[in-house]
């Protein structure tokens, strides 16, 4: 028998699960892996509706059991058990007690999707039924978002009969070495005005640093309070920045919203708030107001920190390279990036001809994003890294799934959108066994209920997965 809710133990319960090290090679033993479970909305026969968060550790993640998430409301829906397990080498769940090269090699996808075979299979969960719910017996629902979203459709193409369906919101399914699109969408959706002065400011700051004029170089670095920067291509890429923080909006963020506020800074005269025109204010007011913009938060960004340890990226003895301690989530994500997946949110290449938002300095070409790769994982890079993502899309389906019973949400104003089923010019269709919905909702906004109270197209498209999880679960033989 189910218990009552007030007899449930509190969302944040961890649970541990004894996860083998190596799917290739058991002998090498277990691990302890992290997980949150709630049979609040069980009922018997009803499915297991599990989530992982991915790229980050599980702590704060609980929420993904209520019905405040899209995991929990199929979950309540579907009268299932809610599951959040944390992704192997982030947060508690490291098979090494560190994170040098040599224990980041079984850090990969096809681990990660072993994981969840295995676990499906073995854990014993915490209610009466809890070792009787195994995938050959009850219907397993998979959800996720960006990563976790992409792991979701990874797990159904390459294990067909695991899960029986998936919901996988803002999924970056196609692997791109060369991800410059990742600013089209912000590019695309921000303000007109901030977008036309931050391009002029951009195509200064390439014509200055890619230019011969010492003093011009000399007077651009000290406008930004970056002289001690040593590599002009660390300070054009450090004011992607202020473009990055795109990904942190919702469809409720309010004007000060770090992106808001920046493009505020650039566009509203401080004196008389008069705005400017979707032309802009133009190159000299630009400059100067982002200057001041950006030294006036220096703070937020590096801290106490001096620009050339703050921004540079060519010393090896770097943190950023050297810390190899559990927990450094940025060097155990940085691993697959520089392995498998790419996504080097650089600036667009030269035969693109609008007047872009990233500075151009910055690309595959002149390995910015390949060299710190070799930088931080010396012992498995030799030179530049450059993923075989071709490969990995062959391997885990890219644009090119068809798989049953796997909702794709997407969102127009998503960042990741060119490497989700929402990119421009790609083929595949939606249809009732494989739905595509777009919103107009950001990064992952779908896979926050109130976010759909706050945006009708959000709302919409929860109620469209909701029925089409309910009918996929019917289909249960």
């Amino acid at each position: 028998m189910t218990p009552s809710k007030r007899d449930l133990p509190p969302y944040n319960t961890i649970y541990w699960f004894d996860q083998l090290i190596d799917h290739d090679d058991p002998s090498l033993g277990t691990f302890r892996q992290r997980y949150f479970f709630t049979s609040e909305f069980y009922e018997p026969g009803g499915p297991i509706v599990f989530n992982t968060p991915g790229e980050v550790a599980v702590d704060g993640y609980s929420g993904y059991l209520t019905n405040r998430t899209m995991n929990g409301a199929i979950a309540q829906q579907e009268h299932g058990a809610a599951v959040v397990l944390e992704h192997r080498f982030y947060g508690e769940s490291n098979p090494y007690p560190d994170l040098k090269t040599e224990s980041l090699r079984v850090h990969t996808i096809k681990q990660a999707i072993e994981d969840i075979e295995y676990f499906a299979y073995n854990v014993k969960f915490p209610m009466d039924n809890g070792t009787s719910v195994t995938p050959d017996v009850t219907p397993w629902i998979m959800t996720g978002g960006s990563y976790s979203g992409a792991l979701t459709s990874f797990t159904m193409f390459s294990k067909p009969d695991l899960i029986w369906a998936g919901y996988a919101s803002s999924a970056t399914v196609q692997n791109i070495q060369d991800f410059w699109r990742y600013f089209e969408p912000t590019r695309e959706f921000m303000d007109k005005n901030c977008s036309a002065d931050v391009s002029a400011v951009i195509a200064y700051i390439d014509e200055t640093f890619g230019g011969d004029d010492e003093d011009a170089i000399f007077a651009l670095k000290q406008h930004f309070n970056v002289s001690d920067v040593t590599h002009l291509d660390d300070i054009a890429g450090a004011f992607r920045n202020n473009i990055w923080t795109w990904q942190s909006l919702g469809p409720s963020s309010p004007r000060t919203a770090t992106f808001y506020a920046f493009c505020d800074w650039l566009e509203v005269d401080s004196e008389t708030g008069a705005v400017a025109g979707e032309e802009g204010w133009g190159l000299e007011h630009a400059l100067q107001a982002w200057g001041t913009y950006w030294n006036s938060t220096w703070a937020s960004l590096c801290g106490d920190l001096d620009g050339e340890t703050c921004l540079g990226s060519y010393d090896p003895n770097l943190s950023t390279y050297t810390n190899t301690d559990v927990g450094y989530t940025w060097r155990s994500w940085d691993w697959i990036v520089c392995n498998e997946v790419g996504f080097f949110e650089d600036g667009p290449p030269a035969d693109v001809t609008f007047a872009p938002i990233v500075s151009r300095l910055i690309n595959v070409d002149t390995d910015y994003d390949p060299r710190q790769c070799a930088m931080m994982y010396p012992e498995a890079f030799s030179e530049p890294a450059h993923p075989d993502v071709d490969q990995t899309n062959k391997l885990y389906g890219g644009w090119n799934v068809t798989t049953e019973r796997l909702f794709f949400a997407v969102g127009s104003r998503d960042p990741w959108r060119e490497a989700t089923f929402g990119a421009n010019g790609i083929a595949t269709e939606s249809t009732d066994r494989m739905p595509i919905v777009m919103s107009d909702g950001f990064h992952c906004s779908d896979l926050s209920i109130a976010q759909g109270a706050t945006d009708a197209s959000i709302g919409d498209l929860q109620k469209q997965a909701l029925a089409y999880m309910h009918d996929w679960v019917a289909e249960w033989k």
